[in-house]
């Protein structure tokens, strides 16, 4: 199961090749190289135990939105509190915010004044 799958919940039948449509990203990403860096990224990180966690909580006060597979951190329930604690209360020291996400597989934690609505676009329920 893929990254969006299981966040928007991609059951279902299977889309036909027709349905895709090729993206040419290496074209993007040179285009935008030679553009001045940006205020804000979107970074991914997967925590498997607490020594992951630092990285993390210095994305967010270094200003970035990141989106965390916690899946693994998942199997141990006291470091699974444990760092979920960490990681609500860095959203809190920097007034930002946080939410599980695709089945709780996944957190994004937000920086200083980014604020994560609660509310469904499109999908139906």
């Amino acid at each position: 199961m893929g990254f969006l799958d299981s966040i928007i919940g991609g059951k279902g039948a299977t889309p036909k090749e027709e349905e895709y449509m090729d993206l040419d990203l290496a074209a993007y990403e040179d285009a935008a190289a030679g553009e001045e860096p940006a205020l804000m990224y979107v970074k991914i990180a997967t925590i498997n135990d607490l020594k992951d966690t630092p990285r993390v909580k210095d994305e967010v006060y270094n200003n970035n939105i990141v989106i965390i597979d916690i899946q693994k951190l998942k199997l141990d329930k006291i470091t699974f509190e444990r760092v979920m604690k960490d990681l609500k209360d860095v959203a809190r020291d920097v007034n930002g915010d946080i939410i599980g996400i695709g089945d709780q597989r996944y957190v994004v934690i937000t920086p200083t004044s980014v604020k994560i609505s609660r509310e469904k676009i499109g999908g139906g329920n």
